[in-house]
């Protein structure tokens, strides 16, 4: 493995673990103090809208784009493979 995946793979073990450690304690916090029933309210008594919110063309490009990197990322990964 090269040094840039172990570093990528470190750093990723330390977003994960440092996400996860500020987390779960929320989620049991918000659980314990019936939070959970006020979100719920407000999420029936919010307004229903269609597709992305406001402007769904803001939401479709952000979805394009993802879609976009994601695909971006799958090429450069399969051309560096081939390469070897």
């Amino acid at each position: 493995m090269s040094s840039a995946a172990k570093w990528f793979t470190r750093i990723g073990a330390a977003v994960t673990g440092a996400v996860l450690t500020l987390v779960v304690p929320v989620h049991a916090w918000a659980a314990a103090k019936g939070v959970d029933g006020i979100a719920i309210e407000a999420a029936r008594s919010r307004r229903r809208r269609g597709g992305f919110g406001l402007f769904p063309i803001f939401g479709g490009l952000c979805c394009l784009l993802v879609v976009g990197g994601i695909i971006l990322a799958l090429v450069l990964i399969s051309r560096n493979r081939k390469r070897r």
